[in-house]
């Protein structure tokens, strides 16, 4: 049975220490100025300032080779929680829109990504090697996140933003296209690594 093309950007799965990933995260800040639109699963920076408070520091979109501050999981217009109740479909934030983020910044913790398939599959023998992430426009319907993993056979190497841990263990899920993988951020603002 083929895979199913489902990017969702990366989706948090669990902890380096075997246990599941226990739902914490921590509020940031996204300056009116931001572009592109940040998406559900999509990995963020530091963008080096604040909210006016000062207590949230500020993020945006994550590009290749960037150093990877984590992944977002959640939005508000208010820093106090990640559903803001006057728009409970509120899925993204559009560019160009100041917004609060619930961003998974912990740096072990393991995250479940599709692989983009340009160039070729990852196949067995690039399981623990790195590669970085593929930044494509995420849903503005559904908020998920269209960020993959780059599987260019040339891309697997022992530096890259995210290493590879292994295929997803699910049920329909194999090696080939489209498939999920269980991913590291190793270049991470948090850890000394620089991706080997």
């Amino acid at each position: 049975m083929a895979n199913t093309d489902r990017p969702s950007g990366l989706k948090p799965v669990g902890h380096l220490n075997g246990g599941p990933w226990n739902g914490k995260a921590r509020m940031y800040y996204i300056d009116v100025t931001n572009t592109p639109a940040i998406f559900k699963g999509d990995a963020v920076v530091s963008a080096g300032s604040s909210d006016a408070s000062g207590k949230y520091a500020s993020i945006n979109q994550a590009a290749v080779s960037e150093n990877i501050r984590g992944v977002v999981v959640g939005f508000s217009d208010q820093p106090y929680i990640a559903v803001d109740t006057s728009d409970t479909n509120r899925a993204y934030c559009p560019a160009t829109t100041e917004m609060y983020a619930l961003v998974v910044d912990d740096p072990d913790v393991i995250f479940e990504v599709q692989e983009d398939n340009d160039g070729g599959d990852i196949d067995a023998d690039m399981i623990g090697l790195c590669t970085n992430i593929v930044a494509t426009a995420g849903s503005t319907s559904s908020g998920i996140s269209g960020m993959e993993l780059d599987s260019d056979g040339t891309a697997a190497d022992a530096y890259g933003q995210l290493k590879i841990l292994g295929v997803s263990n699910k049920e329909d899920n194999a090696l080939g296209t489209n498939c999920k993988f269980d991913v590291l951020i190793i270049e991470h603002e948090l850890r000394s690594s620089t991706g080997v």
